[in-house]
């Protein structure tokens, strides 16, 4: 990776804090960053990356600050990228929120947590749960943590201690599947896919080894079997736990889980997705007066299944006033900062259809033609169902003392980026 110092900054370009970790990149170079990146802004050629003579900079914004990373060499940026994210996520956990003021007023631990999460320019231990076992928010226990490594950093399992117990042990696993869909004007599907997660809770004592089982297609085809619904997942990514080698060689997902909350593996599904929230829209522009705003929103998933939360996003113009709203069902409300309507559906069964009504007065100016057209969106969870049919078809728990175990699954499929264009 070859990171040779990381920086923390406020919006002005100040440093908050920073580590020098390996010393071949002047810490006075951190000075130029700010302006670099406001003249890349000017020009419209900002970029993940800056670079000053053989000094590179890459960076990324979270809330009112900026996450640096310096070096002078060839640096794998993927991998700096994902320290400086994995530092938010870590940093997050710590202080609850990220920002300035945190940083601040937790400068002591942020030191700690520098010099233990990178060596020499190298990512260590980024796991905030083992982190916490011995750099805590106390300064007096800062100290003791200096002279007790815990096992798990110096253990080959380093993402789970040892002596772990509970008096009931189980295992909830959560399939969480999120559609990208984009349908144009005409009402064709243009793109689409399926992101999805499998995420544990794991409540279980010891050291137990886990396997996983889903209907994955390849798996069916090694073993001979090709009966019933299979998918077909691609960019599977998955938590360091997960022995790669054996699902390589037979496909089966075996692993020694972290304590407590993780994300197992992610996944993507290539396949054409019906929506199953359908919008059709008739907006009439009167010039110079007003807008009328017509909306009927379909459930295209079984009967049986309720989306929860929708809310449909409806654009308008900005200088759109004197709202009035008729709706079949939820409530509709005017956002003006956004410059849309947002219809609220707390429960909407598969099969139905509601209609939402929208007026608005127009003023003589007319602009809407510099604002170009956004497209309408739409949100929603639908509890108890996935969309691409995966299946957990077996969670095995193994551990030494013979305990039962009971696993938990529950499958919930949501809204991710989806936009459904008008044709107004």
């Amino acid at each position: 990776m070859s990171s040779s110092a990381i920086f923390v900054l406020d919006l002005k370009g100040k440093v908050l804090i920073c580590r020098n970790y390996k010393g071949d990149v002047d810490m006075a170079e951190i000075d130029h960053f700010l302006p670099l990146l406001m003249q890349h802004e000017e020009e419209g050629l900002l970029c993940p990356v800056l670079s000053r003579g053989n000094v590179h900079f890459m960076w990324i914004k979270h809330s009112n600050l900026y996450l640096v990373s310096t070096t002078n060499k060839n640096s794998n940026a993927s991998l700096v990228y994902s320290f400086l994210f994995k530092l938010v996520e870590v940093f997050t956990e710590y202080f609850k929120e990220l920002e300035e003021e945190s940083i601040q007023d937790n400068f002591v631990v942020v030191y700690e947590l520098l010099d233990e999460l990178m060596d020499f320019g190298f990512p260590q231990t980024t796991d905030s749960k083992i982190l916490q076992e011995y750099i805590t928010q106390e300064g007096t226990k800062l100290e003791v943590g200096k002279s007790k490594v815990p096992t798990t950093v110096t253990n080959a399992v380093s993402w789970r201690s040892e002596g772990i117990k509970y008096k009931k042990n189980e295992v909830f696993i959560d399939v969480i599947e999120s559609i990208n869909v984009l349908v144009n004007a005409n009402g064709s599907v243009m793109s689409s896919d399926i992101v999805g997660s499998i995420k544990l809770k794991t409540m279980l004592s010891g050291m137990p080894e886990l396997r996983l089982g889903l209907n994955d297609r390849v798996l069916f085809a090694l073993t001979g079997r090709d009966k019933g619904k299979t998918v077909v997942m691609e960019d599977v990514k998955f938590h360091q736990c997960v022995r790669l080698s054996r699902f390589d060689s037979d496909r089966t997902i075996s692993f020694i889980p972290p304590d407590g909350e993780s994300e197992l593996m992610s996944y993507r599904i290539n396949t054409h997705v019906k929506p199953l929230i359908w919008i059709e829209s008739v907006i009439e522009k009167f010039s110079h007066s007003r807008v009328e705003i017509m909306i009927k929103a379909k459930g295209q998933f079984k009967k049986q299944s309720v989306a929860n939360n929708v809310e449909v996003r409806v654009p308008v113009p900005s200088d759109a006033d004197s709202p009035k709203f008729k709706t079949s069902t939820g409530n509709a409300k005017y956002v003006p900062e956004k410059n849309m309507v947002v219809w609220t559906i707390k429960s909407f069964p598969g099969g139905k259809e509601f209609l939402m009504r929208a007026h608005f007065g127009l003023p003589s100016v007319e602009n809407n033609e510099l604002e170009g057209k956004p497209p309408i969106t739409v949100k929603f969870e639908i509890p108890y169902f996935t969309v691409s049919g995966i299946q957990v078809r077996y969670m095995k728990i193994i551990e030494k003392s013979g305990y039962q175990a009971l696993p938990w699954v529950r499958y919930i499929t949501q809204s991710g980026d989806y936009q459904l264009r008008s044709n107004v």
